[in-house]
């Protein structure tokens, strides 16, 4: 009698398990779906909204930028911004902690505080002042940082307060600052002229829908978590390649006769490729669309120094034509070759350029260590850019050691490869000079 009471608990408790096991099953399931439907909504998202799915990582070395704080920083130029993403838009921890919790990189509003450049107005700054002088330089950063901060908590109170409470106070700031750079150089070398009409700042509309809907939406809907799903799959690995991937040598595909190898992942022995920066892996996005030869995308660097020292602070102005500058998916935040290459209704590339500084330690022959972090790098989106050329002027804090740099400009589509061109003899979009530095 015991062991048939005993049977029957057992046989209750292990139908509750297998019932436990399917409403487990279930919720998962369900919460499988619910992510799914939230993922697929992210245009109707924020732009300050990103998924709370990847863990806060420590950046790769060269994420931040030198001498600053932040992965992003803004320079009103031309009278637009140019922002400028720092290691590829890798966030510290603290960084991607405050945005997910709604404090942190975001906009201010649609708006920031806009300062006129101080770097590319000085001269060439002497060695006996370049220390102090970096310290100035760094204090306006600050200096911009706090008042953008006080702006995105108290800008809703008006415009006499902006003017009274922010400003006022931002160009006496300058003003001082200012001063302190212009008697570092008058003791030691020719003293600048005009920096004190650099101290007033304006509050000037960030211009969401343009520059950051590359930074922070497609960061969402093309990059990091749903683009992995909707931005790289669609028309990429399922669909992309597959009709031409085990017939494309004989039935007419692109190719045909030329002994293609693959042109999808189906048969690599590697994994598939998430979005992040990671090698050994295969990815399945589709090229995307490519442009009219007249239209695809060219670059020159127009202005540089030959001969810098080592940490003096320095420009290269930029001109792009037929690139669009909207589209930048934070590599750092998974949006790394997980979206086709997209044109503009006038059938000009979508996407942004690079910029890096590398010391060569021979001229001879390729640098052996390609995988070192170089000197400075940055990548530029501000919703500039179109069929006729422009320019941006990249100013760069200094190079820290003496020897040849080499620094090149390159553009990229949203998720940062070099944009396609119609035919193989055309130059793609690219420039590099080189720069002593004593």
């Amino acid at each position: 009698m015991r062991r048939s009471t005993r049977a029957r608990r057992s046989s209750g408790n292990a139908r509750s398990k297998r019932l436990l096991a399917v409403v487990g099953t279930l919720a998962v399931f369900g919460g499988i779906v619910a992510v799914t439907q939230i993922s697929s909504a992210q245009d109707r998202r924020s732009n300050n909204t990103r998924p709370a799915s990847a863990a806060c990582v420590e950046p790769s070395p060269g994420a931040t930028a030198p001498s600053r704080r932040g992965t992003t920083t803004r320079t009103w130029q031309n009278g637009r911004w140019v922002r400028n993403h720092w290691g590829d838009g890798q966030q510290s921890v603290t960084e991607c902690q405050q945005t997910r919790a709604g404090g942190g990189t975001a906009d201010n509003g649609g708006s920031a505080v806009a300062c006129p450049d101080v770097v590319s107005k000085l001269p060439q700054v002497p060695a006996r002042a370049r220390a102090e002088v970096d310290r100035n330089l760094n204090l306006l950063q600050t200096q911009i940082a706090e008042a953008d901060r006080r702006l995105a908590a108290e800008g809703n109170k008006g415009q006499d307060f902006i003017r009274n409470v922010i400003l006022q106070p931002l160009a006496s700031k300058r003003q001082a600052t200012l001063s302190r750079i212009t008697i570092a150089i008058d003791r030691v070398g020719p003293r600048p002229q005009g920096l004190n009409q650099l101290a007033e700042c304006q509050v000037k509309p960030t211009d969401n829908t343009g520059g950051n809907n590359g930074g922070d939406t497609g960061g969402n809907t093309g990059g990091g978590d749903s683009g992995g799903d909707t931005g790289g799959n669609t028309g990429g690995g399922d669909n992309g390649g597959n009709t031409g991937g085990d017939n494309g040598g004989n039935n007419g595909a692109p190719g045909a006769g030329l002994g293609v190898l693959a042109n999808n992942c189906d048969n690599s022995q590697l994994q598939p490729h998430d979005g992040f920066q990671n090698g050994n892996r295969c990815i399945s996005t589709a090229f995307g669309e490519v442009g009219a030869a007249a239209k695809n995308p060219s670059l020159l660097i127009t202005d540089f120094p030959q001969q810098v020292d080592a940490n003096q602070p320095f420009t290269l102005q930029v001109s792009t034509r037929n690139l669009v500058r909207d589209r930048f998916l934070a590599a750092g935040q998974g949006g790394y070759y997980v979206e086709s290459s997209l044109l503009n209704g006038d059938g000009l590339v979508r996407g942004h350029f690079h910029t890096a500084c590398r010391m060569l330690q021979s001229t001879d022959e390729a640098p052996a260590n390609p995988q070192d972090v170089p000197a400075f790098f940055v990548a530029t989106e501000d919703g500039g850019g179109g069929d006729e050329a422009d320019e941006v002027a990249i100013q760069i804090p200094g190079l820290p050691q003496s020897g040849t740099a080499q620094c090149a400009v390159w553009a990229g589509d949203g998720s940062h490869r070099v944009p396609m061109m119609e035919r193989a003899n055309q130059t793609p979009a690219f420039d590099v000079v080189r720069i002593e530095v004593n």
